[in-house]
């Protein structure tokens, strides 16, 4: 019985989503549990979309997306707590310094611990970018640093959109090695798209 299932589980119950120009999703079901799940399919298939999706990022046209009992619909606060979207896009809020957006992004994630943050930003070495504004940011800058902030929030369910573009060689060993540490797999409902074999744990992987 799902009741019994491992958390953190997100679920995905008839989904049905639409652009003004087409339709992605008509009754879409799918159930993502604790680990890493390799979301593949065809481009345009809505591998990025169902990630804004279950990050809160767009809304269904009809169907549920659930976290564990948190409701994205019912309860939208406490289920967007839980979850962070990591794409490619340049961060929002362009006027910010570097450190300003990432202390807005702490501000929303209750028990986020700088000293964490500080250590992942060190480690994709773009610590000397603080006091840089964000549009001064390189397409790999950007990318480490959405991926710096993701690997330290207090969060059940991370989504990340092509992890590794952008990435220099040692860049992209260090995700890999954080994330498939066992504490995290154990904790997280990791789902993330890639054109690359992941090279990673996989707890499943799904088609689109």
């Amino acid at each position: 019985m799902e009741l019994n299932l491992p958390s953190p589980v997100l679920h995905v119950e008839q989904l049905d989503f639409h652009f003004a120009t087409h339709s992605v999703f008509q009754r879409c079901n799918l159930r993502f549990g604790p680990g890493i799940t390799w979301l593949r399919g065809a481009n345009g298939a809505g591998k990025t979309t169902l990630l804004k999706l279950a990050g809160g990022a767009l809304l269904p046209a009809r169907g549920s997306i659930r976290l564990d009992e948190l409701d994205s619909a019912g309860m939208p606060l406490a289920y967007r707590a839980q979850a962070f979207y990591c794409g490619g896009d340049a961060p929002a809020l362009p006027w910010l310094q570097v450190h300003e957006w990432l202390d807005l992004h702490l501000a929303l994630y209750p028990g986020s611990e700088l000293a964490l943050l500080n250590a992942e930003l060190d480690a994709f070495a773009i610590s000397s970018t603080l006091r840089q504004s964000v549009t001064a940011l390189s397409l790999g800058q950007h990318k480490k640093l959405q991926l710096a902030l993701a690997l330290v929030l207090p969060v059940k369910l991370l989504l990340i959109d092509e992890p590794f573009n952008g990435l220099d060689a040692d860049a992209m060993a260090y995700l890999r090695q954080r994330l498939s540490d066992p504490a995290r797999l154990a904790r997280q409902c990791i789902v993330l798209t890639s054109h690359l074999e992941p090279q990673l744990p996989l707890a499943a992987t799904v088609q689109l």
